[in-house]
C-alpha cells in the first residue's frame, strides 16, 4: 500500500494540474470502488473549483468551491495519471490497462485526470470542509512524521505500558498516521531498535533515536518521490528511487551495511520484517 511519502508524491504531481481549476466534466465509470461513490458524485463535482489539494496521512483532499472536499485515498494499487497537461507531457502508464480507469476528471485547459485501480481497494468520498476534523477515517489518526505533535516525548507518551512488538506499535495508524511496514523497518535500524522489542521497552534513549531516524526516513522518502516495489507509480508514470536505498527491506541474507552481517527477515503479523540481528537490539 502506499505510505505517506508515495501519497505526498502523488500530491505534488497532482496539485498544480488541480488547483485553481474548475471540474467542467467528470466521469463516473462503476458504482463502487472499495465504497459505493456517494450520491450523485459526477453532479456534485462538476462546474466546482479546486481551491487547493492537500494529503492527510495517506489522504488526498481536494476542497472544493462548494464547501465540500474531495476526499481520496489509492488504496493498494490506486493511481492518477495527467494528460494534456499545458506545461509537460503526461500519459498513462504503459502497465494500467485502462478497463481499471473507473474515474476521470475532465479539468478546464484540456487537463484530464484518470484514475485507475486494478483491485479497487481505494475510494473517493465528499465531506463537508467545515466539518473536516469530524471525518471518521482520520478523526483517531496520530500526529504525522515531520509535524510539531511527532517527537519523542510524543512516542515516550503513546509507547507507555504496550506490551506489543515496537513494529505493530509503530504501524497503528492512531499512534502514528501515514507509517507502514517499509518506513517503519528502515526507521527501526537507524534507530538500532529491533522490530521484536516490546514498545514500552523503547520509551526513553531509544525514542530519542526513533523519532529522528522516523523523520529522516520518511523526509528522504519524498525527496525520492516514493519507493516504487510494485504498483506505486508518480503522476507522471515516473517510479520512486528511494528502494534503492533500503538498509533493512527486501534486502534479506544480504549484507548489513553498517556490520556485514546477513540480514535477516521474520513474519510479523502476516507481515514480513527485515533487520540485523547484531545491529538493532
Amino acid at each position: 500500500m502506499p505510505e505517506l511519502p508515495e501519497v505526498e508524491t502523488v500530491r505534488r504531481g497532482l496539485s498544480p494540474m488541480m488547483e485553481g481549476k474548475t471540474f467542467l466534466r467528470v466521469e463516473q465509470r462503476r458504482p463502487d470502488l472499495r465504497f459505493p461513490f456517494p450520491a450523485r458524485f459526477a453532479e456534485r463535482l462538476t462546474g466546482q473549483t479546486v481551491r487547493h489539494l492537500g494529503r492527510a496521512a495517506k489522504f488526498l483532499k481536494a476542497e472544493l468551491s462548494s464547501g465540500e472536499m474531495l476526499i481520496m485515498h489509492l488504496g493498494m494499487t490506486g493511481r492518477f495519471t495527467i494528460d494534456g497537461a499545458p506545461t509537460a507531457s503526461f500519459a498513462a502508464d504503459p502497465g494500467s490497462d485502462a478497463k481499471h480507469d473507473h474515474v476521470v476528471f475532465h479539468l478546464e485547459g484540456g487537463v484530464q485526470i484518470t484514475y485507475n485501480d486494478p483491485r479497487r481497494f481505494g475510494f473517493m468520498e465528499l465531506w463537508p470542509v467545515a466539518q473536516f476534523d469530524a471525518y471518521p477515517r482520520l478523526k483517531k489518526l496520530g500526529p504525522e512524521p515531520l509535524s510539531n505533535g511527532f517527537s519523542a516525548a510524543y512516542l515516550n507518551e503513546a509507547l507507555a505500558g504496550r506490551q506489543t512488538p515496537i513494529k505493530a506499535a509503530l504501524l497503528d495508524q492512531a499512534v502514528v498516521a501515514g507509517l507502514g511496514n517499509i518506513y517503519v523497518l528502515e526507521a527501526l535500524f537507524r534507530a538500532g531498535i529491533s522490530p521484536k522489542r516490546k514498545a514500552a521497552s523503547v520509551v526513553g534513549a531509544r525514542a530519542e533515536r526513533l523519532a529522528p531516524a522516523v523523520n529522516a526516513v520518511i523526509a528522504e522518502a519524498i525527496e525520492a518521490g516514493g519507493s516504487s516495489i510494485s504498483d506505486f507509480a508518480a503522476t507522471d508514470g515516473s517510479l520512486g528511487y528511494f528502494q534503492h536505498s533500503f538498509d533493512v527491506y527486501d534486502r534479506e541474507g544480504e549484507p548489513c551495511k553498517t556490520c556485514a552481517d546477513p540480514i535477516k527477515r521474520i513474519v510479523q503479523s502476516s507481515r514480513s520484517s527485515f533487520y540485523c540481528g547484531k545491529c538493532q537490539r
